[in-house]
């Protein structure tokens, strides 16, 4: 018998990625691999390690603990229990970057700035301002660029010459930083960088973030009156965005703006700075009109590129804009259904093939993930002599790196939880990069479905137990849903398992990709503009009828619906619309007012909040809530900085103003990711309760 129940596990291993490997670094040699990875499939402690291909053999570089815990000679056993101690209170490494050479690796630990030389593993910490953000080796290895605060600062790399280089400036009340993204791009855009080296290292592209116009917005913990409010500036749909700009920055901190039309493109998905000199891309507030600029370093001018269009939106492509060696420039074209690669303006992937990312180029080759079913992401390479080729080779999600003609391939199936990874060079056998992943205590037990005449993608979750002939199983739909995200896939992730461990507690778990999710294509995707539910709920009602009709073991006159962030706005809107199908609901982190979610993501589907009232109305649960008559459970994290708590709150009391009974479930200190919280257990369970009590 386990001695660890599912949901215990889930928070222990942090959802099965303790213990993989990842944030890989191939070395210009293609000789050296360098990679993050903890010690066990428990140990939250990330530790730096350097895997040397010809030998096979790991070497441990960074060890976060022994550098915060001292020396581990002769310890006592006191010193071991106290050792033990620290590395599971420990934050660990959490990212690192190197220099052109992979020679020195610079990480923030606990605040402080540490570099580490890769080939000794002599690890050093530099006097640098703490706390240490998001430090960045120049490529020659000579400088180290970091943010403290709102102020990048710039350290030579033996710890000599600490100064800032961009500081805070404007009039006096003014909210202004340099060199991190603002909200929206973090969260909304995929661009979590604000700074860029040039490749000699002697310059750097620099975003200014201004966040004085937007809007400033309150994080208390009720549970505790005397710690203050945490304040953060968050711009809501229709709100006002944080102004961003772009500098070129000298050594000495003189800096040259870049110009391009802001007043028209106010968003900046990406930036950088490659051989061919600095580029970026801007977009218009409806997200309509993207254009590639390149910058002229010496005077700040720019020149388009390339400019896509779209009459919904133009989808922001993971690691697009690139070029390769040769200055040809990466992108993608939405073709009818397909989003294909292009190279120099032309494309280079065939219809069918969905482009999902772009990982990195290697001289001409460009590295990529692509689908022809949605259930798998493979990985695929396209050079101009051979064509677009599939390097994966069984069904799973799969990812990589590539450099110096060394690739690393990493692969999530349903073999094993978390992830696995080889490393392949021509001519030689491949390296297996060890995986010290833990086992689950479950076993998945799960059918894959295309169903009904929209082939929806389907995934029924079944117990270990039950046997043909047994009595039919109340249902549990246990979706996403919808967009930015999918759930059905063929590996082993912590979701997956989470709906196998609700099929346990005696339930069929059936959970259905529909309209909106990534991996079908463009017109897949935009099928939900102007309205995030509608069409959803259907694919989600469809799929429901097509497997019970396949299946005796789904009882439709017990059926309920969980869901959490999009997923738990869906499910208040399933039982809120369509009671006669859905029979209780629970629902976490869900955005009951479509104006408490921010610009960039809000009105890529429904415009303009002044433009489209009603499109914002139709999305927001809380103007429905007349209609509940079935049982609702609500859940949310009070700290939750991402889907505010104030969306749940007044959708409870729209709903107490209708007099519709329902429960709430506070969380006291719990984020939007409660899957990290040592709660998380509880609330499973609590919800599991619910579920019993209003289905039977």
């Amino acid at each position: 018998m386990p001695t660890i129940s599912l949901p215990h596990q889930l928070v222990q291993t942090r959802g099965f990625t303790l213990g993989a490997a990842e944030q890989f670094t191939v070395a210009p040699d293609g000789a050296t691999v360098l990679f993050l990875r903890s010690q066990a499939g428990d140990d939250p402690v990330s530790c730096l390690w350097a895997l040397d291909l010809d030998s096979g053999r790991e070497r441990l570089l960074v060890d976060p603990a022994e550098l915060l815990g001292g020396a581990a000679e002769q310890l006592s056993s006191a010193e071991r229990t106290r050792r033990e101690r620290s590395r599971t209170q420990a934050g660990g490494i959490t990212g690192y970057t190197t220099d052109a050479a992979a020679a020195l690796a610079v990480f923030a630990l606990s605040g402080q700035l540490w570099t580490v030389d890769t080939a000794t593993g002599t690890a050093r910490r530099l006097p640098a301002e703490a706390p240490v953000v998001d430090p960045r080796p120049d490529p020659t290895g000579r400088r180290i660029a970091y943010l403290n605060g709102a102020t990048l600062r710039l350290i030579a790399a033996d710890g000599t010459g600490d100064r800032a280089l961009a500081a805070p400036d404007g009039p006096p009340g003014a909210d202004v930083g340099f060199g991190a993204p603002e909200h929206v791009a973090a969260e909304s855009m995929g661009r979590h960088r604000g700074y860029w080296w040039a490749p000699d290292g002697e310059r750097l592209l620099v975003a200014r973030v201004d966040n004085s116009a937007v809007d400033l917005w309150h994080i208390a913990d009720p549970a505790n009156p005397a710690e203050p409010p945490r304040t953060m500036r968050y711009p809501a749909a229709g709100t006002t965005n944080a102004e961003v700009t772009l500098w070129l920055t000298e050594l000495d901190g003189t800096r040259r703006e870049v110009r391009w039309d802001r007043a028209a493109f106010e968003y900046v998905p990406a930036a950088g700075w490659d051989t061919h000199g600095p580029y970026l891309s801007v977009q218009t507030r409806d997200q309509r009109t993207v254009r590639l600029l390149a910058v002229d370093p010496a005077t700040g001018a720019t020149e388009q590129l390339a400019e896509q269009t779209d009459e919904h939106w133009v989808e922001l492509v993971e690691g697009l804009p690139a070029r390769t060696a040769s200055g040809a420039l990466l992108g993608h074209l939405d073709d009818g259904g397909t989003r294909r690669l292009t190279v120099a303006g032309q494309p280079v992937t065939e219809p069918g093939l969905q482009l999902r990312a772009v990982l990195g180029t290697d001289g001409d080759t460009v590295l990529f993930t692509a689908s022809h079913d949605p259930l798998v992401t493979d990985l695929w390479s396209y050079h101009p002599e051979h064509g677009a080729r599939r390097l994966s080779e069984q069904p799973g999600v799969h990812g990589g790196v590539l450099r110096a003609g060394t690739l690393v391939r990493t692969a999530r199936t349903l073999e094993h939880a978390g992830s696995r990874s080889t490393v392949h060079r021509a001519g030689r056998a491949p390296v297996a990069v060890a995986a010290r992943v833990a086992d689950p205590v479950l076993r998945l037990r799960v059918d894959f479905a295309a169903v009904g005449p929209r082939e929806l993608r389907t995934a029924l979750y079944l117990p270990s137990w039950h046997r043909p002939g047994d009595a039919p199983l109340p249902v549990l739909v246990d979706p996403y849903g919808g967009p930015a995200a999918q759930k059905v896939t063929s590996q082993q992730a912590a979701h997956a398992l989470t709906s196998q461990w609700f099929a346990e507690q005696g339930f069929a778990v059936l959970v259905t990709d529909g309209s909106g999710v990534p991996g079908r294509g463009p017109r897949w995707e935009k099928e939900v503009h102007g309205d995030r539910y509608e069409r959803v709920l259907a694919d989600q009602i469809t799929a429901l009828h097509e497997v019970a009709a396949a299946r005796p073991e789904l009882d439709l006159g017990r059926v309920g619906i969980r869901g959490w962030s999009y997923g738990g706005g869906l499910a208040v809107m399933a039982v809120l619309r369509h009671p006669e199908v859905f029979h209780a609901a629970v629902a976490g982190a869900s955005v009951g007012d479509a104006r408490l979610y921010d610009t960039h993501y809000q009105e890529r589907y429904l415009g303009h909040p002044d433009e489209h009232p009603a499109a914002y109305a139709g999305c927001s649960p809380a103007h429905e809530a007349a209609k509940l008559s079935r049982p609702l459970l609500l859940i949310h994290g009070l700290s939750d900085d991402n889907v505010f708590v104030a969306n749940t709150l007044r959708l409870s009391s729209a709903l107490l103003a209708a007099g519709r009974p329902h429960e709430v479930l506070p969380l006291s200190g719990v984020t939007h990711a409660a899957q990290n919280s040592p709660l998380f257990p509880q609330l499973l369970a609590h919800s599991l309760e619910f579920l019993r009590r209003h289905l039977g």
